[in-house]
């Protein structure tokens, strides 16, 4: 199944086909140079297709291009830049 993703304000959705949400990553911003993610959530039936995985590269993506950081807060977003080297750049130290 494919899925689109978007970003709303404080967030970036996956939906499905239909149009029917079925994930988010929440953010919010601590100042012009840092996004924390505070929240990933998939729903239980679109679980294990990379729904989650995807929707936090979109946000390294965000940050990479505004020049910001990220401090992950949510344990699956801590997991995402513990497993991924690539995301390293834009972690907050």
């Amino acid at each position: 199944m494919s899925f689109e993703y978007t970003e709303e304000d404080g967030r970036f959705v996956a939906k499905d086909s239909d149009g029917l949400e079925v994930g988010e990553v929440t953010y919010t911003r601590d100042g012009d140079e840092l996004l924390v993610i505070n929240h990933t959530g998939v729903d239980p039936a679109n679980r294990g297709q990379g729904v989650a995985e995807e929707l936090i590269r979109q946000v390294v993506e965000k940050v990479k291009n505004e020049g910001m950081k990220v401090e992950p807060v949510c344990s699956f977003a801590q997991k995402e830049f513990e497993r991924k080297s690539e995301y390293k750049e834009v972690l907050k130290q």
